[in-house]
């Protein structure tokens, strides 16, 4: 009889759907089925367009209070019969305490996600304290990144008992659509996706929230288009911020805002770029950098980082400037204007990009699942 891994995710965004297919396949091929709940993000996650979509996901009623720190996400009943249930460590999830408290169960439990807040306010607080009590309560931890294995480790939670996922996109296909949109005629793939066909291009590309800086980087992009002629800012993204920067593309010729940008269009924008600019909170983009050979400028902007921003190797993959945004443009018009060192970054993203994807994230996943329901007792 097969056994059941039960997968709860707060929301479905589009970059995990790949994930999931191919965990579903690998472990099928171990005789475990998995299943996938899921529930709807907040109305501002939902303005940022990343929803995903799976036909054999089951869906999850969803409520949040306190402007979203609060959820009620009721995922027992349908969990109930499963060998593994995987659950996303957030505080707002009010049903993972249940879970975790139980004081006899028949499921072993595990989590995944960054191991520890890296951009909380208060590191000493309730909120963060919480989080470490209920780190040691579960059988396993999936960990995005080695520096969150290591946060765990320090807090107590035994090291073989980790799985380190080294979170990913899908960059075997982005690679590819990159590749494709190379093919073409730069001046002729610019003027397609409506950018200017001449000068230099630095590419925003993500959600437009607050934690994002979008603010700051056009103020950044003002100063350097006023001493680097012909640079644009472009902008493909959601989100709240939307109105300010459709506002500065009406008001400003360097910048452009470009909607959203998935699959065959985000390829094509990444492969007009010469940089990826992003002066706030660096995730999962950072792949987006890597694939396209495009060298990510950041900034030493230390109370916002994820996981993700251990992948970057200043001097190797991307720059990190002094948080402002004169620091900040002083780095890109540097680099823009030096060939030698970006060529130099730009070999070095390609480099980074081969140890990163979809497919050894789910091999890693299912090889923690399996060592995971093997453990001995309960």
């Amino acid at each position: 009889m097969a056994s059941t891994v039960t997968l709860v995710q707060r929301r479905l965004t589009h970059y995990r759907v790949p994930l999931f297919e191919r965990m579903r396949e690998l472990l099928g091929a171990q005789a475990i089925e998995l299943r996938l709940l899921h529930g709807q993000g907040t109305v501002a996650e939902q303005r940022k367009g990343d929803a995903g979509h799976l036909p054999w996901a089951e869906p999850l009623a969803t409520r949040y209070w306190l402007g979203g720190r609060i959820c009620w996400q009721p995922f027992m009943r349908q969990a109930r019969g499963s060998a593994m249930l995987i659950l996303t460590q957030e505080n707002k999830l009010l049903l993972n305490l249940p879970a975790l408290v139980r004081p006899r169960r028949d499921t072993r439990i595990a989590f995944w996600g960054h191991g520890r807040n890296l951009n909380a306010r208060d590191p000493e607080g309730l909120r963060e304290r919480l989080k470490r009590w209920s780190s040691g309560r579960v059988d396993w931890w999936f960990a995005y990144t080695e520096h969150g294995a290591s946060l765990l480790q320090e807090d107590g939670f035994p090291g073989w008992r980790i799985s380190v996922l080294r979170n990913s996109i899908d960059t075997v296909a982005l690679g590819q659509a990159v590749a494709q949109a190379k093919q073409a005629p730069r001046q002729d793939l610019r003027q397609v996706i409506g950018l200017p066909t001449q000068g230099p291009v630095g590419l925003y590309l993500g959600s437009l929230y607050g934690d994002k800086r979008i603010a700051w980087l056009l103020q950044a992009a003002a100063a350097i288009a006023q001493r680097l002629p012909g640079f644009t800012l472009a902008i493909a993204g959601d989100g709240p911020d939307r109105p300010l920067v459709q506002a500065a593309a009406a008001a400003q010729g360097h910048v452009r805002y470009l909607g959203t940008a998935y699959g065959q269009r985000k390829a094509q924008l990444l492969a007009c770029a010469d940089l990826l600019l992003n002066p706030g909170l660096v995730g999962l983009g950072v792949l987006d950098a890597f694939v396209a050979g495009l060298p990510l400028l950041g900034t030493d902007f230390c109370r916002l980082r994820s996981p993700e921003f251990a992948y970057l190797q200043p001097g190797e993959n991307c720059l990190i400037s002094a948080d402002s945004p004169a620091d900040y443009a002083n780095s890109v018009i540097g680099l823009l204007q030096d060939r030698v060192a970006l060529a130099r970054l730009q070999a070095g993203a390609r480099r980074s990009a081969a140890g990163y994807s979809v497919e050894g994230m789910a091999q890693r996943f299912c090889q923690g699942i399996a060592q995971c329901l093997a453990l001995a007792g309960r």
